[in-house]
């Protein structure tokens, strides 16, 4: 017999589909907002790896640097981009892969880059990217590097780190670590009275403000590693730079144009001055030291490898755009023979950003000379490998100030003023202004001396 349906069982039929509407409206979205995040996740470990993969090829090339610092190639000697597999050390299976992209320093420079961009090889089309600058810094960290006294008077400003492996008499300004590596040492009567006497290795009448960047002892620095390689600095001149072999006058004078040239002269007569100088070892220069008539033999662009290697002495002028080092040698080193840089006039930079710096390096004396102008700033890497760098003693000839943007690193005393007993200037600049261009530290003048350190990493952005 067929039984009619009743209402109650129809009443649990709607509230199960009421139920199951209200499961739908709840869970669905729950649902989507679980997978959107379970995706999300995936998608940060996919990144996650990549850009540990990515990290990995700057290890590598930080590896490959340390091993051969000049290969920018991968050791492959064609261009890049150079793709590398990533192995699992554990299984050896390749997980993922990454692509180098390295661009080498300019000229001058020591800076790499090192672009790496990681992928795994589950999701290729998710890449991160690392860029990465490693350099070697050079020798230029110092304002001033000394391997003989230095005396900075109270009209002197050092803005810059400053080393001696000798004393140091410091009565001036100064903002940075002022060194030296003696614990006491017995001054010179050319660091002025009380000397001779034992005063500590850094000394003087300078403000405790100054007083507190007075650091001694601290371990020397070897001299013999400003020492460029001379040799092979003149033969990249005579292949790809400016090479001025001995002039069979009196010299050459370099004059830098703005325009990123520089007109090379034969310096023909001196100007005849009848002064003596004295140097700061107290020896005497009856010769001229200033060009009167030189005679342009050729204006050309400042070579790609920025050498200038003079057999000769040279005046060094004008405003520098670019890069370039003038060296001034004879080769075998004789101490009868080395030439002296003369600096008759201002050497500036275009602009003072580090896309333009200028080595000169003596292998004697770097000198300001007589005729120099009254008020002189001179923008240079400046290196006196046996010599000093100096303005030499004229009786009276009392000029105003010098304004040094770079570095002076001299083997010997250094000095652009004299002092009588009374510390007054009786020679040279009465004012003297010298600042440290940190652009040298890693973007030094070409061939410029490097230190014995391995590339440090600069700087490091992901994507």
């Amino acid at each position: 017999m067929l039984k009619k349906r009743t209402k109650k069982s129809g009443e649990i039929l709607v509230l199960l589909l009421v139920v199951v509407f209200i499961f739908a409206v709840v869970m669905v979205p729950t649902i989507n907002a679980v997978i959107t995040k379970k995706n999300v996740l995936f998608s940060t470990v996919n990144k996650e790896e990549a850009l540990q993969i990515a990290e990995a090829g700057i290890n590598y090339y930080q590896w490959h640097l340390a091993h051969y610092p000049t290969d920018y190639q991968d050791g492959t000697g064609a261009s890049g981009p150079y793709l590398h597999d990533y192995v699992d050390f554990d299984t050896q299976i390749t997980v993922g892969q990454y692509s180098l992209v390295i661009t080498p320093p300019l000229t001058g420079s020591t800076i790499v880059t090192i672009e790496s961009t990681g992928w795994t090889t589950a999701t290729p089309n998710i890449k991160r990217t690392i860029t990465a600058k490693y350099g070697i810094p050079s020798m230029a960290k110092y304002a001033f590097l000394s391997n003989d006294i230095i005396w900075i008077g109270d009209t002197e400003t050092v803005n810059g780190n400053m080393l001696s492996n000798n004393g140091i008499r410091f009565d001036g300004v100064g903002n940075a670590p002022i060194q030296s590596t003696r614990t006491t040492y017995t001054c010179s009567a050319n660091q002025g009275s009380p000397c001779p006497a034992l005063k500590n290795g850094v000394w003087g009448s300078a403000s405790q403000a100054v007083q507190n960047f007075w650091q001694f002892p601290v371990p020397a620095v070897d001299f013999s590693s400003l020492t460029s390689d001379l040799a092979t600095m003149k033969a990249n001149a005579q292949s790809a730079g400016i090479y001025l072999p001995p002039s069979s006058a009196s010299g050459y004078s370099l004059d830098f144009k703005s325009n990123g040239t520089v007109d090379v002269y034969k310096v023909t007569v001196l100007w005849p001055t009848n002064k003596t100088g004295w140097d700061v070892k107290w020896n005497a220069h009856n010769e001229n030291i200033d060009y009167s008539t030189r005679v342009l033999q050729y204006n050309r662009a400042i070579p790609a490898n920025g050498i200038i290697f003079v057999e000769d002495k040279v005046w060094v002028e004008g405003t520098v755009r670019g890069r370039a080092t003038v060296a001034a040698a004879q080769l075998p080193y004789n101490p009868a023979t080395a030439p002296t840089i003369y600096i008759p006039n201002n050497i500036l930079y275009s602009a003072k950003d580090g896309t333009n710096s200028l080595g000169l390096i003596a292998q004697k004396d770097i000198v300001v000379t007589y005729r120099a102008p009254n008020t002189l700033e001179v923008d240079a890497a400046l290196v006196a490998q046996n010599g000093s760098t100096q303005f030499f003693y004229y009786p009276n000839l009392v000029k105003t100030s010098i304004t040094t943007f770079g570095t002076n690193m001299t083997f010997g005393q250094w000095t652009w003023s004299w002092v009588n007993g009374s510390n007054v200037v009786v020679s040279g600049y009465t004012n003297t202004y010298s600042t440290y261009d940190s652009n040298l530290l890693y973007a030094p003048p070409p061939s410029f001396p490097l230190s014995a350190s391995s590339y440090q990493l600069l700087d490091w952005v992901s994507n």
